[in-house]
């Protein structure tokens, strides 16, 4: 069922309220809009958006009914796609805490359901602008906090709400009005050497791992946020013994091996002069390049998953200052 609402968030904004199919919330999801870009890597890291395509991506916002301006958290999916069950357990995780949360899609609008078949389809850096749009859009909503933004990925997903604290994206792309109070990377690929990568906004970082990752392996990411911490930033990762790849999606209970799925874990890409670069080949990297392997497990770990939302929401709980 569908049916309209009278809150208008920006000329370009179309707001619909439905019930997401298999969702377990309490509060409808109303289906938004969000002006964006599809850029490719090279055109991101190079501030090309004079050759980018314009996009209308969607979002779903989940907005507890409470009588108070509320903090809202965008979630990011990876590369399975807006229907994995990460982004979708979280947002009910969240409600009763009092938070709001925005569902981004960020590959149905660039003609995908999924990329981890051909990770070359959307940039992985593209989402980043999704999201910088994505805040001018929420902090427009009388209902929302624009002081309490925070964004949480997963994956690919996961990247998004690492990289997108970096400076020079800020300075780039960032929101045109509100900012982000978090960044909450749940295990991401970190095989990355970016040009000022060590230069953040002044907001924590808090990342989640599994020590058996092997999709995107751990060592690279806790090299980067303690290399970030031992900097002075507010940088934190917490590591999960025995987890695995999406050890919070519960729709992978049993060992399961992506057979069909790329992953660069194997690669090391270096930023030069606005290209990714294969480090081992000195060639600008390709989702072709050997490095690239198929394959990688992905499990669900009750243990890891309940530690992850106990420290998400007693991070939450100081950062929103919730009751």
């Amino acid at each position: 069922m569908r049916f309209a609402r009278n809150i208008l968030v920006c000329s370009i904004l179309v707001l619909l309220v439905v019930y997401a199919p298999g969702s377990d919330a309490q509060t409808p999801d109303e289906v938004i809009e969000i002006p964006s870009l599809t850029l490719s890597d090279d055109q991101f890291l190079q501030g090309d958006i004079a050759g980018a395509t314009v996009v209308t991506v969607t979002g779903r916002l989940q907005v507890p009914t409470i009588d108070a301006r509320l903090p809202v958290v965008i979630l990011l999916h990876g590369s399975g796609g807006p229907t994995s069950s990460g982004p979708w357990s979280w947002a009910n995780f969240l409600e009763p805490l009092g938070v709001a949360t925005l569902r981004i899609d960020s590959y149905t609008a660039r003609g995908y359901s999924e990329i981890y078949t051909d990770q070359s389809r959307v940039g992985e850096f593209n989402p980043i602008y999704d999201v910088y749009r994505a805040v001018d859009v929420l902090v427009a909503d009388p209902r929302l906090d624009a002081n309490r933004i925070a964004i949480m990925g997963f994956s690919r997903g996961g990247l998004v709400a690492l990289y997108a604290s970096l400076n020079r994206f800020h300075d780039l792309y960032g929101p045109k009005r509100g900012g982000i109070a978090a960044y909450l990377p749940f295990y991401p690929p970190c095989n990355f050497e970016l040009v000022g990568e060590m230069e953040v906004v002044d907001a924590p970082i808090r990342a989640f791992h599994g020590a058996k990752d092997e999709w995107n392996p751990l060592p690279r990411c806790r090299d980067y946020i303690e290399r970030l911490a031992a900097a002075g930033h507010d940088a934190q990762i917490t590591v999960y013994p025995g987890a695995r790849h999406a050890f919070d999606h519960t729709n992978s209970p049993a060992y399961n091996v992506m057979s069909d799925a790329q992953t660069s874990r194997t690669c090391m890409r270096r930023e030069e002069n606005g290209r990714l670069m294969n480090v081992a080949t000195g060639k600008p990297f390709s989702w072709r390049d050997e490095c690239v392997q198929l394959g990688p497990p992905v499990q669900y770990n009750d243990a890891a998953n309940s530690q992850a939302q106990a420290a998400v929401k007693e991070f939450l709980t100081k950062l929103f200052h919730l009751n």
